[in-house]
């Protein structure tokens, strides 16, 4: 049934890899219209992230931010599937990088990096960057349900030279490349809910409490790397900047967690600038009310 659904589907996406980028946001047009006006997809939840996040915008304030967010949200979708087919001429003239020497000053420390960031403008063609940089690149990834369009997205995606590794993986991958003395840099977006099991720190989010993924600092801790974020900005449809932002080149000196905050107000900061580029399909504020459940569960005594 996978093959089947492959066969069937992939010629529908490359032929839309191959429209001109005019054709490509003409479809996107059309795909938008559909998913907001007819259908639906989403649009409460979409709501309700707004208002939590911008609670002292209007309705008619937050209804427009979601309007240019579901145009957005669709060009996303078609720049994903143009990636099966973009050049890297091509992709290097749409995706642009402001200050990427920051990497070959942070080489000279000979650790490696984590890049972080939020599912914030365009992530996607962040595969680019490994053109520009001596770093062995790596960026983990969630393996989509279908084998077929699994192998095909991760060979669109190492075309440019970054290596995809599944999420659970990277640690064996970090050890293995500093055993052999590989100096790398390791992709991981930061900004999506843990599962509560899995859940080590709550914070703010917006002024909202909620579960935050700490991988990116104790990942950096551990293996004493630098911690670099990537802030993309939307010059254009179809164009983008990414600049980048040091953390910290010496993690062991911060507390528990102050990495973790720094990291969410820093693009808390980004989004507000453009709110309707982020990703608010996902329900981030959806565990808000078990907060107080978890202050009690902390509070409870050790019984051996």
């Amino acid at each position: 049934m996978q093959l089947l659904v492959y066969i069937l589907v992939y010629p529908i996406i490359w032929l839309i890899s191959i429209l001109p980028f005019r054709m490509l946001y003409m479809l996107s047009d059309v795909i938008a219209f559909l998913l907001y006006y007819i259908i639906g997809y989403r649009k409460k939840v979409v709501l309700s992230n707004l208002k939590y996040a911008f609670p002292e915008k209007s309705e008619k304030e937050l209804k427009s931010i979601r309007r240019k967010f579901y145009r957005h949200f669709t060009d996303i979708f078609m720049e994903v599937i143009k990636s099966f087919t973009i050049s890297k001429k091509t992709l290097n003239k749409h995706y642009t990088y402001t200050n990427i020497e920051l990497f070959t000053e942070l080489q000279k420390n000979g650790k490696d990096t984590i890049l972080t960031g939020a599912h914030y403008a365009n992530w996607e063609w962040i595969i680019s960057m490994n053109s520009f940089v001596s770093y062995k690149g790596y960026a983990a990834y969630t393996k989509i349900g279908n084998k077929y369009f699994n192998t095909k997205m991760l060979k669109s995606r190492e075309k440019f030279g970054v290596n995809f590794i599944q999420t659970p993986k990277v640690v064996s991958e970090i050890e293995k490349n500093k055993k052999i003395g590989i100096q790398s840099m390791y992709g991981l977006l930061s900004d999506q809910s843990p599962m509560l099991e899995k859940t080590h720190y709550w914070s703010e989010f917006f002024g909202v409490h909620v579960p935050i993924h700490t991988g990116t600092e104790m990942l950096a801790k551990k293996y004493d790397m630098n911690i670099v974020l990537l802030e993309t900005k939307k010059i254009k449809r179809g164009y983008y900047e990414t600049s980048f932002t040091l953390i910290s080149d010496d993690v062991t000196k911060y507390p528990d967690y102050e990495l973790t905050d720094i990291f969410l107000r820093k693009i808390e900061e980004h989004i507000r600038k453009a709110p309707q580029f982020y990703f608010w399909t996902h329900n981030r504020f959806k565990h808000k009310d078990k907060y107080e459940e978890y202050l009690k569960l902390r509070k409870k005594p050790v019984v051996n």
